[in-house]
């Protein structure tokens, strides 16, 4: 996967700082003062070198990058009756405690399509406003592709999370193919090529199918197609 980057802002109570946003489609990389920060989901970035980021210019719980917000964009792929055309993606992600939230728009074709402030991960944001558009127009990243899937049960992998925690079953396409159901994404579970971030985008995307075979444990998307 080639890396990608989104300019965006770093916000806490020292001040806001312009920062740049990195990912390969599976790690996230953010530098912000100087200090690197690495991690597989939004909220588990962690600093790549430990000194300097205890030094009191972030918020660390548990080693992890908190108490702060960030806010960046970046060119989102969508599907029009039956081409792709770009749009962009503004995500406003909070990490404040005690009420940490989520908000994500997407601007496409002279309107903005929103999601609700209360969704707690990229999933379940992405297929709020993949309800609000228009017939016709659907997403292309990780999250609306057919060969992508949420661990079905609990530990030891990674849930859906806020982000990161979808894997992707590129490299078995015809056995995903025919999943419908828990215990048959359980079977095909150490195929997987890996975990992916959700507005991700590669080029063997092929849309999920709305009902039955295919559809693997997490369903349609949106789930309420099914």
């Amino acid at each position: 996967m080639t890396d990608e980057s989104w300019a965006g802002w770093y916000r806490d109570r020292q001040g806001s700082d312009a920062v740049v946003l990195t990912t390969d489609g599976q790690q996230l990389r953010l530098r912000v003062r100087g200090v690197d920060f690495e991690g597989g989901s939004f909220d588990a970035l962690r600093p790549v070198v430990a000194g300097p980021a205890e030094g009191g210019l972030f918020a660390l719980t548990d080693g992890v990058l908190g108490d702060c917000v960030l806010e960046w964009d970046l060119p989102f792929p969508v599907m029009a009756e039956g081409a792709e055309r770009q749009a962009t993606l503004s995500c406003l992600l909070s990490l404040r405690k005690p009420d940490p939230y989520l908000y994500l728009e997407l601007r496409f074709g002279g309107a903005a399509f929103g999601s609700q402030r209360a969704e707690s991960d990229f999933g379940s944001a992405l297929a709020t406003i993949q309800r609000e558009l228009p017939p016709g127009v659907t997403l292309r990243t990780c999250i609306a592709c057919a060969f992508s899937d949420y661990f079905p049960a609990p530990d030891p992998a990674p849930g859906p999370g806020l982000s990161g925690g979808l894997a992707c079953f590129r490299g078995a396409k015809e056995e995903y193919r025919g999943t419908a159901g828990e215990q048959d994404v359980l079977g095909l579970w150490e195929r997987r090529t890996g975990f992916v971030q959700e507005v991700w985008s590669c080029r063997e995307f092929e849309p999920r199918p709305t009902e039955g075979a295919g559809t693997g444990h997490r369903g349609a998307f949106p789930l309420e197609t099914a």
